[in-house]
């Protein structure tokens, strides 16, 4: 099989079935989502640490439609969602991308119940108000099914607006 179609392969529809296999198997599962729009070191470093907490990698990828929602700018996503799902799925540490259009990714969340989830340093494991800006989408569904939620620290100094607010000066 081809590199180009190997990482292709990675990009899922039907989640479900895969993961269905890979718990017959034993596999853990590890899940955590985001735009990706530029994939820059924090990116990187934030994903292998998220890896090393379960046998299988889900990163699930906002829609353009879903970005846009967030209200990261005018001009975001700057890549489009294939775009970056490709990009996620070229990771040798990522399994399975799956690009998802809703506001949160909770009903992937929901159906999947992987037994990690993690999200990065703006967040908190411990908060259940699901009002807070703290508050980690599935964390519930996670927990109430004996799985762990993690929190990453950011890596300073890297984030996709810096990047794009540099760009501009340029």
């Amino acid at each position: 099989m081809s590199k180009i179609i190997f990482i292709k392969s990675k990009i899922i529809s039907d989640i479900d079935s895969v993961v269905e296999k890979w718990k017959t198997q034993n596999q853990s599962i590890v899940f955590t989502n985001g735009c990706f729009d530029i994939l820059h070191r924090g990116h990187i470093e934030y994903l292998a640490q998220t890896s090393d907490f379960a046998d299988k990698l889900i990163v699930a990828v906002n829609a353009d439609s879903s970005v846009k929602k967030l209200n990261k700018g005018d001009g975001r996503p700057i890549q489009d969602e294939n775009s970056r799902a490709l990009i996620i799925a070229a990771l040798d540490f990522v399994d399975a991308v799956v690009i998802f259009k809703d506001d949160t990714p909770y009903e992937i969340i929901n159906s999947i119940k992987p037994n990690v989830l993690v999200k990065g340093g703006d967040y908190d494991a411990n908060c259940i108000d699901k009002t807070d800006k703290k508050y980690i989408v599935g964390s519930d569904v996670v927990k109430s099914n004996g799985g762990k939620v993690e929190v990453i620290q950011f890596v300073e100094g890297y984030s996709t607006s810096k990047i794009e607010e540099k760009i501009k000066k340029a």
